[in-house]
């Protein structure tokens, strides 16, 4: 259901609004003559299958490619409008983590799909002539031949190298296609999901590892992300991505969303956060009171956020993914030369 006082997308059962605050109790029910009801914004599912209907962005049935050039032109119109490019009314940024939930809409000069989901998610995008995306080094996967593709150093030299320190790389790639409508594939190095969420005039923080691309007007800083988190294996630094547009970020393993009331107190382990609301504060500490109980818990670091905001987890921690391979992987013998397979136990 949608908000009745700011129309945002809310929670299931939520007693509160993300984006305004409105307690969602005092609205009256909205009347309807069937238990079911047809929400343009939602993905179209075919009653005798399982599978989404495919979108395309070129070809195919022509009264699919209105409906879809419809549907996106009404949220390209959307993201255009003073609403979104100002944050709402007297230009207040607006709250809340707005995700696409179809996985597919329209930003300034380019469409995208999220293909795959959740386990091998794969970015489509379709940029307009000279228009241009950004995206993390390494991050490309295909495109279109006349797309032209540049390296630089993000932020400058100074930028480049708080990038470098926080296990990122110090260039961000720039695709622009040149001449005509050229087709770009993003996916990130590990196996999990991919979010689109569509930034209105929003701070948010984004763990290093888990930018993707975006749009090539938002401004991408590096900022201390603490001195724990560096011993909770997640580096010194963390991404502020600021302005309007699309914000690509990826998870190992799926993407789990936790909406906090306010004052409402919650701890997430550093190695699985995605991104969260830059307006939220939050601390590291160990995940319990003593260090020794912290250790023997494996728990380590964890970061304490106070609501009201939205936190975006991910299912699974590829550290603690690469601490179960690591007994399987070739290890040094003690002779120092050749390896040593362990087989069993």
């Amino acid at each position: 259901m949608n908000c009745p006082r700011c129309g945002a997308r809310t929670i299931p059962d939520g007693r509160f609004c993300g984006a305004c605050g409105f307690r969602l109790s005092d609205a009256p029910p909205s009347p309807s003559s069937s238990n079911t009801s047809f929400d343009p914004d939602k993905t179209i599912v075919n009653p005798t299958s399982s599978a989404r209907e495919p979108y395309s962005f070129m070809g195919g049935n022509d009264d699919a490619q209105a409906s879809s050039s419809f549907q996106a032109e009404q949220k390209v119109n959307n993201m255009n409008s003073p609403s979104y490019t100002q944050g709402g009314q007297g230009g207040q940024p607006q709250g809340g983590i707005h995700i696409d939930e179809d996985s597919r809409g329209r930003g300034s000069g380019y469409a995208y799909e999220i293909l795959h989901q959740p386990s091998f998610s794969l970015a489509v995008l379709r940029l307009e002539a000279e228009q241009s995306i950004q995206a993390e080094a390494g991050a490309m996967v295909s495109m279109s031949a006349h797309v032209e593709l540049q390296s630089q150093l993000k932020g400058g030299v100074i930028g480049a190298l708080k990038r470098a320190v926080g296990g990122e790389s110090a260039f961000i790639s720039t695709f622009t296609a040149r001449g005509a409508t050229g087709e770009l594939t993003l996916a990130p190095g590990n196996p999990g999901d991919i979010a689109a969420l569509e930034m209105r005039n929003q701070d948010f923080l984004v763990q290093s590892s888990s930018y993707l691309a975006g749009d090539a007007n938002l401004q991408i800083d590096t900022t201390w992300g603490g001195s724990r988190s560096f011993f909770g294996g997640e580096g010194l630094f963390v991404l502020r991505v600021s302005g309007t547009g699309l914000l690509l970020v990826s998870s190992f393993g799926a993407i789990h969303r936790k909406v906090l009331q306010a004052g409402e107190r919650y701890v997430v382990d550093t190695g699985h956060l995605v991104a969260w609301e830059a307006a939220m504060p939050y601390t590291l500490r160990k995940a319990a009171s003593g260090f020794f109980r912290s250790f023997v818990s494996g728990e380590g670091i964890v970061s304490e956020f106070t609501g009201p905001g939205e936190i975006l987890i991910q299912t699974r921690n590829l550290e603690a993914f690469a601490g179960l391979l690591r007994p399987f992987f070739p290890t040094q013998g003690s002779g120092g030369s050749g390896f040593n397979f362990k087989i069993g136990g």
